[in-house]
């Protein structure tokens, strides 16, 4: 992974008013990748939305982590589902067309 691609998470702490704690508990769940370099977390800027999201869920709508975890999932799987319906759309105008 290049590094040009990692934020660190204490800017990211800084920036989003949350704890450091509160980053090592995603990490530790899965819902987010810490990388360690010399010492130092960070965080791939592609996870930033993610972060967002989680810090929304959290802060806004009160979702406790586990809460947090089930919705994630079930937006990934909407995600899925969607492709997959995309793709038979697709496969079945081929055909319609003949």
């Amino acid at each position: 992974m290049r590094q040009e691609h990692l934020i660190a998470a204490q800017t990211l702490c800084t920036h989003y008013n949350i704890e450091i704690s509160f980053v090592a508990t995603l990490n530790q769940m899965g819902l987010i990748q810490i990388e360690i370099i010399e010492q130092e977390q960070f965080i791939n800027q592609e996870q930033i939305g993610n972060l967002e999201k989680i810090i929304r869920l959290y802060n806004e709508l009160h979702v406790n982590l586990e809460g947090i975890d089930v919705v994630l999932n079930l937006l990934n799987k909407e995600k899925e589902l969607k492709n997959e319906v995309t793709s038979l759309k697709n496969r079945l105008r081929l055909y319609e067309n003949d």
